[in-house]
């Protein structure tokens, strides 16, 4: 994790493309920007077009498009022009005449053909536009793995259990966020080193299983001399680097939860006011 952007739960420019513009500083030139189809918008493209960056979003499905016209480069793939929309209500009057009239990008279908996947066909945008380096099927290729991304949120909020923040100021709960986010960083930190040690991909060393190697390590390293640390860590880094991600071509999984909510009602006070309510009624 590179950088992050906190906002209000509701309310004006708390949308993941407003929140996503407040981080885009830490982007340098060079970069590709994987996204969802909510950030493939004119300026959000022209935007980071002027910066340098590239990028790789789904098509957005309120934007028509037909692969009959532009320059054709293969099928179901073209170049093609975007103009300049009406300037919206987030935008000064100074950006959008900053903003150029019109965009070239690159549209094209591909066909993902594996189970488990909702979609079999996507239709991609992308300023990625010389067909010859970045062939189509490279382009479909480097656009799946943005799933990598909802991966790392479940490993985030899931394994290292930020799924419920406990911090009740502002402060805390941002300095919460952050010590978890560096843990995270720290792991996969670890997992790359383990990795490169034994000839493996990062991404087929389990996450879970690292985390779980690295906490039943912890002993050993509080009571190991300075001079048994590295015959410690070499054995730590066979072990986590054990632990492969499966193998499960074609894996498909419903989408529902396994485990039921309990049936008691939900809180929706805080716990001492509900305690005091409770002893009040004991006292009568």
């Amino acid at each position: 994790v590179h950088d992050l952007a906190i906002g209000p739960y509701q309310g004006k420019e708390t949308g993941e493309t407003a929140l996503f513009r407040s981080v885009q500083a830490s982007l340098k030139e060079g970069d590709i920007v994987l996204g969802d189809r909510c950030f493939c918008t004119f300026f959000g493209i022209a935007g980071l077009n002027q910066k340098g960056v590239d990028i790789l979003f789904r098509m957005h499905q309120r934007r028509i498009f037909d692969f009959r016209r532009g320059h054709v480069l293969g099928v179901e793939d073209h170049l093609t022009t975007w103009t300049k929309p009406a300037r919206p209500d987030w935008m000064d009057e100074a950006t959008y005449e900053a903003m150029p009239e019109t965009i070239q990008v690159r549209e094209l279908r591909i066909k993902v053909g594996q189970s488990g996947y909702r979609d079999q066909s996507l239709v991609l945008v992308t300023t990625l536009l010389d067909p010859v380096l970045y062939p189509k099927k490279k382009v479909g290729e480097l656009y799946l793995k943005r799933w990598h991304v909802e991966l790392d949120l479940r490993s985030i909020k899931c394994v290292l259990q930020m799924e419920v923040l406990r911090c009740k100021t502002h402060d805390m709960v941002v300095k919460e966020i952050w010590v978890h986010l560096l843990a995270y960083n720290l792991i996969r930190g670890v997992i790359v080193k383990a990795a490169s040690a034994h000839g493996k991909e990062p991404r087929n060393v389990s996450f879970k299983g690292a985390l779980q190697t690295m906490t039943a390590f912890l002993p050993a390293w509080r009571e190991a001399d300075p001079s048994e640390r590295k015959r410690l860590m070499k054995v730590m880094l066979e072990a986590i680097a054990a632990h492969e991600v499966g193998d499960r071509p074609g894996r498909s999984e419903p989408r529902v939860l396994k485990r039921r909510p309990k049936p008691q009602k939900l809180m929706t006070e805080p716990r001492e006011t509900t305690r005091n309510r409770l002893q009040a009624k004991v006292l009568r």
